[in-house]
């Protein structure tokens, strides 16, 4: 048999056999690693962990029993399951201890070159048949392969941090890596207790691509003074998210999420839709890195509760009685602004054919974003901030037409505040904070999926189990029965056409999907 016949009946077998029971070897005792290390020892594999650094490995195996001696204190684990854990993780010194594995995941420094070498490393010591993984979060997987004798063993395993407590695996695949590498890995992860989700070797993968709207549009709104990182964090909290862009972004570390915007715009050859911030950069540059730093956008010196935006206390009378009042629109929104205004005992009528969805209030209007700014629809206008969740008392940004009368600036958040939210208000931008950011995340999701990198159930799940959003993409585009792909579509447009750049020009897929649903809704309304 020839070397190749030999490295192909090598790859074949690989294929076959199960990792479930395979030696893992661990390259990298940081955080990620150590993480990575217990999940599997956990799930009863013999794991062995090195370290470049001296003593690195053997600390982080003192850590390791720490955290089962936690875990048992808080009656997490059984005793007895952390001890045959723990006896399962040994602290290598040589990679040649663990020659024998099946399974290699590699969590060192996310430098290109390092990751290389070692792979070159890995090859050489162990056996052909053993599966090569890399936690990598950003870099590709088919560079990491280019120069090694079996590359199709070679598949992305990015784990997020903490290891132990977050369920997203992303299983990623190089132009190389054969297909049922892949689907082992995937079983693995799940026979861990994960969730795994293929994605293809692209810039960002799955995750870190469709996140970045999240951060960049409220980056954007700073850049143009908008409002203040507490009123914007409040709006997206009121949507649903465990936390705001800036918070989040001070937790992450400015230093951090600037790298990783700025790794995706140069991987996509400077595509503007991924364009970093003057605003982060500068903070960057200043030092000012969030809490690892005691200072980003809020003051994380002194700890305790962040400041949180409050409405003024005059938005929260009640408004001024009017001569009429008139629901616009039709949908979930409209019919819940008619429950509101009739259980308060507010007199109004209908307008389901308005055009648009809101409040009449005599001779003003208090209109759904629909991705123009209040001063371009008129002069006594003013416009709300999608409302994700109905929940009373939520924060919803809201802003004036520049050519409001003062009386209309005064009463359109008192009326916000009578149907039930917390009105705060921001400069006349299009798109507001919500509305925008939600659009945004949705047309890269769509992006990302037309491209191939994911299907819309893995993108779903990466971004509800890898970030915590409240919901995925492709749900949010089902469930925004306010606008859906063609409300969308126009929102994102209307961002184009006030900012004449790349940054908001519509997924292929989502203007697809606004085609088709106009067409049913017309064939519906024959």
């Amino acid at each position: 048999m020839s070397s190749i016949e030999s490295g192909q009946h090598d790859c074949a077998a690989a294929a076959e056999a199960s990792l479930r029971d395979a030696r893992v070897l661990v390259l990298g005792a940081g955080i990620m690693g150590a993480g990575i290390a217990q999940v599997a020892a956990q799930a009863g594999h013999r794991v062995a962990l090195f370290d470049a650094r001296d003593g690195a490995a053997q600390q982080a195996h003192a850590q390791l029993r720490a955290t089962f001696e936690t875990l048992v204190a808080k009656g997490r684990l059984a005793a007895d399951k952390a001890q045959a854990a723990l006896a399962r993780i040994e602290a290598v010194q040589r990679l040649e201890q663990a020659a024998d594995c099946g399974l290699v995941i590699e969590a060192i420094i996310e430098r290109l070159d390092i990751k290389r070498e070692v792979l070159a490393q890995l090859e050489a010591l162990v056996d052909a048949r053993c599966v090569l993984a890399s936690n990598t979060s950003s870099l590709s997987i088919t560079a990491l392969a280019r120069d090694m004798k079996h590359p199709e063993r070679l598949v992305g395993m990015h784990f997020f941090n903490p290891v132990p407590l977050m369920k997203l695996v992303e299983v990623v695949s190089g132009l190389r890596t054969d297909a049922s590498v892949a689907a082992r890995v995937f079983d693995l992860a799940q026979a861990w207790g994960k969730t795994a989700v293929h994605a293809r070797s692209t810039p960002g993968f799955i995750v870190n691509r469709i996140a970045r709207p999240y951060y960049a549009e409220t980056l954007a709104l700073l850049q143009e003074q908008a409002a203040t990182p507490q009123v914007l964090d409040a709006c997206l909290r009121g949507a649903g998210f465990r936390m705001g862009p800036c918070e989040l972004m001070d937790l992450i570390g400015h230093d951090t999420n600037f790298a990783v915007t700025q790794a995706v715009y140069e991987a996509n050859f400077y595509d503007r839709r991924y364009q970093p911030s003057l605003v982060q950069r500068e903070l960057v540059d200043g030092g000012m890195l969030g809490r690892k730093s005691g200072r980003g956008f809020y003051d994380h010196a002194a700890g305790g509760t962040l400041p949180q935006a409050q409405a003024d206390a005059a938005d929260l009378l009640a408004p001024a009685p009017a001569a009429r009042v008139v629901v616009a629109g039709s949908g979930a929104l409209a019919e819940r602004i008619a429950r509101t205004l009739q259980a308060a005992g507010v007199e109004h009528g209908l307008d389901p054919q308005a055009g648009w969805c809101g409040l009449r209030v005599d001779q003003a209007s208090l209109r759904l974003s629909d991705g123009r700014a209040a001063t371009e629809l008129g002069a006594e206008v003013a416009v709300f901030d999608l409302p994700l969740r109905d929940e009373p008392g939520l924060a919803l940004a809201w802003a004036p037409s520049a050519d409001a009368s003062a009386s209309w600036c005064e009463q359109a958040p008192r009326w916000l505040h009578l149907l039930g939210w917390q009105p705060l208000r921001l400069r006349d931008v299009p798109g507001l904070a919500v509305a925008r950011s939600i659009a945004m995340l949705v047309n890269e999701a769509c992006d990302a999926v037309h491209q191939g990198v994911c299907s819309e159930q893995g993108a779903d799940a990466a971004m509800k189990l890898g970030v915590n959003y409240p919901a995925g993409p492709f749900e949010w585009l089902a469930r925004w029965s306010a606008l859906g792909a063609p409300g969308i579509c126009d929102l994102l447009d209307a961002l184009d056409r006030h900012y004449r750049g790349e940054r908001y020009r519509v997924s292929p897929a989502l203007r697809e999907r606004a085609w088709r649903a106009a067409r049913a809704a017309a064939c519906t309304a024959c």
